[in-house]
């Protein structure tokens, strides 16, 4: 059962968000609405400005990749066949509550979504390595630059699509003094643990 602070709050977001809010649903205590990319920025002021929000405080910031899985959950909040997506962690510092906001790009070939980073200074990271991670193009962003792999990565790793191994695989070269690209030389192999245990294993003595 939501507690009167849960409804207050529920009760706000759907007043003063009704036009922009895709979906509100409430689940172990906390909410996650759904809105639309072209609506972030607008929203993401009236959770920080508004007094009955307050949304101070930028948690967290991260990308996905539902792949096939998003067909489902697109279709429930009518988004139907979107892929990527980017999630805000919100938390009020001064009323004490917290939100996930989830909003999914609309081109799955090129995933675009407005930076957050004048509202919120903190994502200047957090959207950096979703970019690197995920592909995920954030607009307006002072720095968009690769932040866990390095500048000459191909690809982006967490891309459920990406290889196991990679594109391609770097090493010092002693005859030319430097270090160079090539292709990936690791052939492709599934590893199946093949676990063998005694017939009374883990049973205690007697």
């Amino acid at each position: 059962m939501p507690n009167i602070q849960q409804e207050n709050l529920a009760s706000a977001l759907q007043s003063l968000l009704s036009a922009k809010l895709v979906s509100l649903q409430g689940q172990y205590g906390e909410f996650t609405m759904v809105v639309h990319a072209k609506d972030i920025l607008t929203v993401s002021e009236m959770l920080r400005d508004n007094a009955a929000l307050s949304f101070d405080t930028l948690i967290d910031l991260c990308g996905i990749d539902y792949s096939t899985y998003g067909d489902s959950l697109s279709a429930k909040h009518g988004l139907r066949d979107k892929r990527f997506a980017v999630i805000y962690h919100l938390l009020s510092v001064t009323l004490n509550h917290r939100l996930r906001v989830r909003v999914l790009a609309e081109n799955n070939e090129f995933p675009v979504i407005d930076s957050v980073t004048e509202i919120w200074p903190v994502a200047n990271w957090f959207e950096r390595e979703a970019f690197d991670l995920y592909g995920i193009v954030f607009t307006n962003h002072p720095d968009l630059r690769r932040i866990l792999t390095d500048y000459g990565f191909v690809g982006h790793p967490f891309r459920k699509d990406f290889p196991l191994t990679g594109n391609v695989e770097m090493r010092y070269d002693e005859i030319q003094k430097r270090v160079i690209y090539q292709p990936v030389s690791i052939e492709p192999r599934e590893i199946t643990p093949n676990v063998i245990r005694e017939e009374y294993y883990g049973d205690c003595e007697s």
